[in-house]
């Protein structure tokens, strides 16, 4: 067991090193001005978001699927993940971040785009679409869509299932002192009365339990920028400087590099909004929307929600306790977001608490939407049920076991994920720009797709 771990440690090592980042941050460069700069159309993806068109096809309204992707997306990577972009990379990995959040939108776009555009309905009903899907209609790559699904179906078992468990089960023993094994059952019967009910159930929790929960977290981060008010601006400050310049952030981050504060910057970043990862596009292709640029633009609202606002706040939250509270530690990521939120007095500690429980359980919501759809692209809805289960007995065992090894392995699956998506991206980025043309920039955004 120790030498898989090993090797599963080093594969992740490698996919998530500079390879992987400069294929993602290059995706997302190219993508923004090869569909002219999709990102200057946020705003109308934002009210889109909140437009419903129920005489489109599809199974959830466009804020559903939106809230859907969020849940998934919103997780301990927010929290924790910009902490030890700090730890490692110094304050300058938080533009760095911030900055792959914005470029990061329109690859969530055009991910969006081509979910809608080669979705399918079956014999029931119901819509399904993603990655597997572009690349078997798109371009004739059933293989490649085959292993696709496959890496999903597995990475739902780890990111999505026993990681978030085993992170709720840790922190309510922490906090409250409740048994393990309790707390993962308890998690295990909220989940199923959830996920048992599918994809409409699945959004009908997420478009309330998603806006509540990001609302919840970002008031505790101005709670906190409030009391380190003095120290904001310098902070900014600080991150800027320190992006391009190691030695302005002095202190403890002298041994940071531009180089470091890069990679760990950009690798959060693309790790936190999953934006080129292919998940999200797999509950987009099944929002009611009437072509698939709509669904695009609000699609990569979710990048902008998650990594330009929330990431963001959390790195500035960070930075200015760091410099507020000159003995706050920053060795470890975990304990320094805790430290933060420790200096609001009586309900600190609890709104992070509170925070990390809620981005984890929705985390569970939204990848069992994943993992399940993929496993339908192979068995073709043979195993839902099953799958079903497995997925909410797995979130027990996920609760009471040590987890180094699943750590490995989902990083591992999210990574090779990523290739077949981007393959399909980057293959079919003409048939993207063909129709970001034809509905935006041409005004024809309120047409209905032919099919």
């Amino acid at each position: 067991m120790e030498t898989i771990n090993e090797f599963f440690q080093m594969l992740s090592g490698f996919l998530w090193g500079w390879p992987m980042i400069i294929l993602l941050l290059g995706t997302h460069l190219f993508l923004t001005f090869r569909l002219g700069i999709p990102q200057r159309k946020l705003l109308l993806g934002i009210r889109l978001s909140f437009k419903k068109d129920p005489d489109a096809k599809g199974d959830v309204s466009q804020f559903g699927a939106l809230a859907t992707a969020l849940a998934a997306t919103i997780g301990t990577g927010n929290i924790v993940g910009v902490a030890t972009a700090v730890t490692l990379g110094g304050p300058g990995a938080v533009l760095w971040c911030w900055l792959t959040g914005i470029f990061g939108m329109s690859t969530k776009y055009a991910e969006g785009l081509l979910a809608v555009k080669y979705r399918v309905r079956s014999e029931d009903g119901r819509t399904y679409g993603g990655p597997m899907y572009a690349l078997e209609r798109g371009l004739n790559l059933r293989w490649l869509a085959i292993l696709f699904a496959v890496f999903t179906a597995l990475a739902s078992f780890g990111i999505g299932c026993t990681v978030q468990a085993n992170s709720i089960a840790l922190l309510a023993s922490e906090t409250f002192g409740l048994p393990e094994w309790s707390v993962g059952l308890f998690v295990c019967i909220l989940a199923a009365s959830v996920i048992l009910g599918g994809v409409k159930a699945i959004a009908r929790v997420c478009t309330i339990l998603v806006p509540f929960m990001a609302v919840f977290y970002v008031i505790g981060c101005l709670i906190i920028l409030i009391m380190n008010s003095h120290y904001v601006w310098p902070a900014v400050q600080l991150i800027v400087q320190s992006a391009f310049n190691p030695s302005a952030a002095g202190g403890g981050f002298v041994g940071a590099t531009v180089m470091m504060a890069a990679r760990y910057g950009i690798a959060r970043g693309l790790f936190s909004n999953e934006s080129g990862m292919g998940s999200a596009p797999i509950v987009a292709a099944a929002a009611q929307t009437r072509n698939p640029v709509r669904q695009a633009l609000v699609s990569s609202t979710g990048t902008f929600w998650d990594t330009v606002i929330i990431c963001a706040l959390t790195g500035l939250v960070l930075v200015s306790s760091i410099l507020a509270y000159p003995d706050i530690t920053y060795a470890d990521g975990a304990a320094l977001t805790k430290v933060a939120f420790s200096k609001i007095p009586y309900i600190g500690a609890p709104l992070l608490a509170f925070g990390i429980l809620t981005f984890a359980f929705s985390t569970i919501l939204g990848w069992s939407y994943y993992g399940e759809s993929a496993v339908n692209y192979i068995e073709h809805r043979r195993s839902n049920r099953f799958y079903r289960i497995m997925y909410i007995v797995a979130l027990f065992f996920g609760s009471i076991i040590n987890l180094d090894i699943i750590w490995n392995i989902a990083d591992t699956m999210n990574a090779l994920m990523a290739i077949p998506n981007l393959v399909a991206l980057l293959l079919l980025s003409k048939v993207a720009a063909q129709e970001t043309k034809k509905y935006l920039w041409s005004g024809h955004i309120d047409d209905r797709m032919e099919e």
